[in-house]
């Protein structure tokens, strides 16, 4: 802004120095002074520098320092890549951004450039980029007088009638000056003047037509031939000149010349009429008679751009277009046309034809693109410039406006900088992910019947922006594993897309840290990072971990990187690996549960329920029961769901008090598992019944295979020992006699000792006084004790059918002398069941065992 003001400022200051010396002018050249300086001064205020300097300046020579003209720094000419935009094909002007200035680049003539156009200028705009900026420059180039004024004939010839009066005229062909203002043609001087004068037409500086008056008249008898040099002269500093020679041939004859019926015809042609088109019609009358009248018309003279275009029909004074023409190139044509009669041009006269060109809208707009950029950023904010644009239409009025519009649903516009210039701008915000490229269509029509039109295709690219994170395409995810799985195995795959392109659309998968259990998540899964493939790291349980959840970070390769996260369960699925458990009735050691079922119960009675659980899950863990043997199949069954065992008649006399009830426990696996448990069963009334019974029972051969074959190690193992113990016993008694039978000999008397609380029993061995019930023990005893206790139910009877000991105490709350009768579970070896004794019967045995021991 301060820039502008101080430009302002000083187009001010410079106007108001040009008043004051226009102070000291004439009135007559005030107005057009005061018509260049104000704009001069709206030139400058619009951003526009004008510059005059005269034609044929040297090469180099500086026309003026547009840096600060334009209130630039010579940084930013370097910077913009300053340079000179113009539609001529030759550039007279080139700028020196070092310098800032510009300078001559080709020979400037003004005569071959603008002709006798004035005042003559060359337009050109000067283009800046990042940001982009242009300005507009003319330079008005001033004529020097280089050129004197140029008759087309060196000579002319008339021949005059001696009878020609005073006052005849005659047209005399103009000099031809291509210089322009006051270097331009001035006037004409004919010498000698003893018989004719010069008439000019035209304002000075401006002559339009030459006559040569007869002022005294001819006599052929003095002169026959004249010679007069006629010179033209114009106005330049040093003045310059042409001469041509007149040539006159005195006659007698005719004394009237031809008069056209008009001084000034005028006519109008459209542009690209065909050649041959009768453009108007001269016509000139004589008043003499027979070939004295007789007229032929002729063309006198023509500017150069006129030269070709045009012919006049002798006879009949037709104007002919005789060339083409076009608006574009000349708007009026000027053609002066002369009548001579039929004495050989004795008597002559001429008028002028005026023909105005007529546009035609024969030109299309054409588009010229100044500067452009090829891609633009996605985050181009709106207003930036993409394209400059020059639009040109050769044609004039309605033929030459020109508007200009664009493709519609893209986000640009095309704006109007100035006169017949555009810019391409971005009109809102851009997305490459919606579209990548755009063809711009621009498309100039002008405004003429019928309309011309052309166009023009940008083709833009736009440049991607890391703006958008990379997305899943769930917002959670659930994967699958069966247990038992094998270390490293995929689960399943993630799939994150990002809009972006190339480097910003490379999508990472990161598993983020967490822990499960106190454990890192990612000891049991891994992420690859290129691919989104889940593996397990793990063989998973699903007895111990069921499913688990971690999140996982998709990351995009842009920078600064977008992530988004998601959510991951893995549900692990359950196999059937485990069988069946039972916890009812308990299995443990050797002991078997027998339920008692009174002979009186009634059909339906539930004798005893088999639970079992399966730590497996779904059908995997869906239990059958089955009874699969019993020694009387008519009598119970089993409940397939509840695994409940009933009776299904009812019970008598003749049925075994011992049932063996085999039952298998299924689970709905594939395949599936079982276990198998077995129910004892005592049929009776009273629980003496129950214990005879259960003394003797033995197991099913299918149940002791195991058990035979540890019977026989055993009994090999006991005869391995035994045979021990009878050669040491032997040895000992050996020993022994053989020690009596040296103290025999001796003569030291023998004193029998006994250690402390032992008492000689039958005189060979001892027994402690305390412990003397332990003597109830086998030889392999050491398996077992004799345990004493109370039952713990009346339909529960605990036995241990796989000891092969002595009896064991039967652990209770109370003492062995409180309850005397109470039952005992005896185990003896190679017994296959139970036997019950009161506690009197069971001291008499250990009284009369430890007895035979010692014996």
């Amino acid at each position: 802004m301060l820039r502008i003001i101080s430009r302002y400022i000083s187009v001010i200051n410079v106007c108001l120095r040009i008043q004051i010396y226009m102070d000291h002018v004439t009135m007559g050249g005030y107005v057009g002074w005061l018509l260049f300086i104000w704009i001069f001064c709206l030139s400058s205020v619009l951003g526009q520098v004008s510059y005059t300097i005269p034609e044929e300046m040297a090469k180099g020579s500086v026309v003026g320092n547009i840096a600060q003209d334009l209130g630039l720094d010579v940084k930013r000419l370097k910077s913009g890549k300053a340079r000179i935009f113009t539609r001529d094909s030759i550039e007279y002007v080139e700028l020196n951004r070092e310098r800032g200035v510009l300078v001559i680049k080709a020979r400037i003539d003004r005569e071959a450039i603008c002709g006798q156009t004035t005042p003559c200028s060359l337009h050109f705009q000067i283009i800046l980029e990042n940001p982009m900026e242009f300005y507009s420059i003319n330079i008005e180039i001033t004529d020097v007088n280089d050129n004197s004024p140029v008759f087309e004939k060196s000579d002319v010839k008339f021949k005059i009638s001696e009878s020609a009066v005073s006052g005849a005229r005659f047209i005399i062909d103009r000099a031809i000056d291509l210089d322009v203002g006051t270097n331009g043609l001035r006037t004409y001087i004919l010498k000698p003047t003893d018989n004719f004068a010069l008439k000019l037409h035209g304002q000075t500086g401006d002559i339009k037509n030459i006559e040569m008056v007869l002022e005294k008249p001819l006599d052929r008898e003095q002169h026959e031939h004249l010679s007069l040099v006629l010179t033209a002269v114009d106005g330049g500093e040093p003045q310059m000149s042409g001469t041509m020679q007149i040539l006159i041939s005195v006659l007698d004859a005719n004394d009237n010349a031809p008069v056209f019926t008009q001084s000034v015809y005028k006519a109008s042609i459209k542009e690209g009429a065909p050649l041959g088109t009768i453009v108007t019609t001269v016509t000139a009358t004589d008043a003499d008679d027979g070939e004295n009248g007789k007229i032929t018309y002729s063309v006198s003279s023509m500017l150069d751009h006129t030269r070709g275009k045009f012919d006049v029909n002798e006879k009949n004074g037709d104007v002919i277009l005789s060339g083409s023409i076009d608006y574009e190139k000349a708007r009026t044509f000027e053609i002066n046309i002369r009548a001579n009669n039929n004495d050989e041009g004795v008597l002559v006269d001429s008028c002028k034809l005026i023909v105005d060109v007529i546009d035609v809208n024969d030109n299309i707009p054409d588009i010229h693109i100044m500067s452009k950029s090829n891609v633009i950023s996605e985050d181009a904010k709106p207003n930036t410039v993409v394209t400059m644009i020059n639009i040109e239409d050769a044609d004039s009025g309605e033929n030459g406006k020109v508007k200009c519009s664009i493709n519609d649903d893209i986000p640009f516009a095309l704006k109007s900088t100035s006169i017949n210039f555009f810019s391409l701008v971005t009109d809102s915000d851009v997305d490459r992910e919606k579209q990548s490229s755009y063809n711009i269509s621009v498309t100039c029509s002008d405004e003429g019947v019928p309309s011309l039109s052309s166009s023009v295709t940008i083709d833009l690219q736009i440049l991607d922006v890391n703006d958008n994170a990379p997305v899943f395409l769930k917002k959670s995810y659930e994967g699958y594993i069966v247990e038992n799985n094998v270390q490293g195995v995929s689960i399943f795959t993630l799939n994150a897309n990002d809009a972006d392109w190339n480097q910003n659309a490379r999508v990472s998968y990161i598993l983020e840290d967490s822990s499960l259990n106190g454990v890192p998540v990612s000891s049991y899964v891994s992420v690859s990072a290129d691919s989104g493939v889940i593996h397990a790291v793990r063989s998973f349980d699903y007895e111990q971990i069921k499913d688990f959840q971690f999140r996982v970070k998709a990351q995009d390769g842009g920078s600064p990187p977008l992530s988004s996260n998601v959510s991951v369960k893995i549900l692990i699925q359950d196999q059937n690996d485990n069988a069946p458990q039972v916890l009812y009735p308990v299995q443990t050691g050797g002991s078997l549960v027998a339920e008692i079922v009174p002979r009186s119960v009634d059909v339906g009675y539930l004798v005893t329920k088999v639970v079992a659980v399966d730590v497996d899950s779904g059908q995997n863990a869906w239990l059958s029961y089955k009874l699969q043997k019993a020694t009387d199949r008519a009598l119970f069954e089993v409940g397939l769901q509840n695994g409940e065992i009933r009776t299904i008649r009812q019970v008598t006399d003749k049925d075994a008090v011992k049932q063996r009830l085999t039952v298998i426990v299924e689970d709905n696996g594939q395949p599936s598992r079982s276990a198998t448990v077995i129910v004892n069963v005592a049929v009776a009334d009273s629980f003496p019944e129950v214990l005879s019974e259960f003394t003797d029972f033995t197991h099913d051969k299918e149940y002791n295979d195991n058990l035979t074959f540890y019977l026989v190690l055993a009994l090999a193992v006991v005869s391995f020992l035994f045979i021990t113990c009878l050669v040491v016993i032997i040895s000992v008694k050996i020993y022994r006699w053989r020690q009596s039978r040296i103290l025999y000999h001796s003569n030291l008397p023998v004193i029998p000792y006994y250690p402390p609380r032992y008492s000689d029993t039958l005189g060979t061995g001892t027994l402690q006084h305390v412990y003397n019930y332990e003597v109830c023990r086998t030889t392999d005893s050491r398996k077992s004790d004799c345990k004493v206790g109370t039952a713990g139910s009346q339909n529960v009877l605990i036995m241990d059918p796989s000891s092969t000991g002595t009896m064991q105490r039967i652990q209770s709350e109370k003492s062995i002398l409180d309850e005397p009768d109470s039952p005992l579970e005896v185990r003896k070896a190679g017994a296959s069941g139970p036997s019950v004794l009161h506690r009197g019967a069971f001291i008499r045995y250990c009284v009369r065992a430890s007895q035979l021991f010692y014996s």
